[in-house]
């Protein structure tokens, strides 16, 4: 303690994002995986049961093996929970956190995926910088939660700011359209995450931050928790299935995350993840 305020080391947070780095990318979470196995033993496409035995084959290779379950070892996400009550010394939380980056993908042999900018597209080498959000929390703790984002599924998500009149149906019309032209383009079975309310940034945040929820845990709001449910179902009816060759499992689950909104909007945004939704997470 120092002044009554915690002390960590920037080196701790650097070598907790490394090791989540790589645990990340080799092993599936088990919430995940169950819900998969579940699906697999649902499915009536005998496809799509195929397929989803082969997710399940190839997750728990990649975590006996200790290599990555998908090729595309992803835009390294990373949000903070930082108490108030936390001082960091050594270095800056940021630089720490890329400097974790930059070592996991090293000694974790994962792909680096980063460009240094959108149109000069030169690949920075480290898969750095990573999409870094930060919250302030009540307590002396700081929760990493580290999500590798494919590439596939990022880029078939999407935002619009609806007009107030079109409501609750013009939310659920929006977000089965986004997953239905994903197609197969992002790895379905999918996680989805919706972000309601907020301005057009935080939208999209909600959407992100939804993803990190453990998978099957509803939003503790009860409107947001049926509308997790319909939507779901609405996915699931688009018939896209596993690959998107077709079958009753297109989504494992939707997470809704909101916020107020102005007066004369309603902002939503859908963040799609692959069926290798890789999230780990660890409190200092």
């Amino acid at each position: 303690m120092e002044n009554g305020l915690r002390v960590i080391h920037a080196e701790e947070i650097t070598d907790a994002i490394a090791r989540l780095c790589i645990d990340a990318c080799h092993d599936l979470p088990a919430d995940v995986e169950a819900r998969i196995r579940e699906s697999y033993e649902k499915e009536r496409s005998l496809l799509g049961r195929e397929i989803l035995g082969q997710i399940l084959t190839n997750a728990e290779l990649a975590r006996t093996e200790m290599i990555p379950i998908c090729q595309d070892t992803g835009f390294t996400a990373v949000i903070v929970e930082l108490g108030q009550d936390v001082r960091i010394v050594g270095g800056n939380l940021y630089d720490a956190i890329n400097e974790g980056v930059r070592r996991g993908y090293r000694e974790g042999l994962l792909r680096m995926s980063i460009l240094d900018h959108p149109l000069r597209r030169k690949n920075t080498g480290d898969n750095t910088p990573a999409a870094i959000h930060v919250e302030i929390v009540p307590g002396d703790r700081v929760k990493l939660m580290v999500m590798p984002k494919g590439g596939g599924c990022e880029n078939m998500s999407a935002l619009r700011i609806l007009k107030p009149s079109e409501g609750e149906a013009g939310v659920k019309k929006f977000v089965t359209e986004t997953v239905a032209n994903a197609g197969p383009n992002a790895c379905p079975p999918l996680v989805v995450g919706v972000g309601l309310g907020g301005t057009f940034d935080l939208c999209a945040y909600l959407a992100k931050k939804a993803l990190f929820r453990p998978l099957g845990q509803h939003s503790p709001d009860p409107d947001n928790a049926r509308l997790e449910r319909e939507l779901l179902e609405l996915c699931n009816q688009t018939g896209l299935g596993p690959a998107g060759m077709g079958g009753d499992t297109t989504a494992l689950f939707v997470h809704v995350e909101s916020y107020p909104c102005h007066i004369t909007a309603l902002p939503v945004a859908v963040n799609i993840q692959c069926h290798a939704a890789r999230h780990k997470e660890m409190v200092l």
